[in-house]
Order: structure tokens, then sequence, then C-alpha cells
């Protein structure tokens, strides 16, 4: 799964912790890469917790679950969905394979 914001795709972790963090969006579960969490305010776009207001969600058998207080339903959207970067599954093929690419030779994006 990629990063939702920068669609750099998450490679084989070395020991230890990930650097990669995740969370919900639009009931979607979501990474965030390293680099997209030192360039904003990534914890802004996610949803928050129903019931305690923590965006610490993750998504487990078609449920979300706050990792802050073991509440399960459904999250508290941050802000409009069109807002929102797209994501790899709603872009074409070719436009992932041109990012890619881009990122690969140091290009700035189109």
């Amino acid at each position: 799964m990629p990063c939702y914001r920068c669609e750099t795709v998450q490679t084989d972790p070395a020991k230890g912790a990930s650097p990669w963090r995740r969370g919900v969006i639009a009931d979607s579960q979501v990474l965030i890469c390293p680099l997209c969490q030192q360039s904003f305010d990534w914890r802004a776009d996610l949803d928050s917790c129903g019931q305690c207001g923590g965006t610490r969600l993750v998504r487990r058998l078609g449920e979300t679950a706050c990792l802050d207080c073991q509440h399960t339903g459904p999250g508290r959207p941050a802000g409009p969905l069109g807002a929102l970067p797209p994501t790899q599954r709603q872009r074409p093929l070719a436009a992932q394979v041109e990012t890619a690419l881009r990122r690969l030779l140091n290009e700035p994006p189109a």
C-alpha cells in the first residue's frame, strides 16, 4: 500500500519499528511515509474517534477501531473528501507509472 499523499510504496522494513504511520481517512486505512510525516500536518487529514476524538484509528475486519480508547464504530471525518489527494486506487495505471518514473528520475510532479 502506498503513502496516501505522495504514493511512495513502502519497502520491506529494517529490523525494529517501522517509521511509517497508519490512519483512517473516509473509512479506509492509509499509510503515511516518513517524508510526508515531516512535510505537513498529516494528522489533520485523519478521521477521529467518535468517542474520544483521537486519531489513532485502524481498520480491522471491516470496522474502525480506536487504539486509544478501544471504541469500535465509525470515525468522524476530518473534512471534505474532495480536499484529499487521489489515492492510487482511483488513478489509472498509466498515471501511477508516470508518477513512479518521475519520482525515480527526481523530476517534479506534473
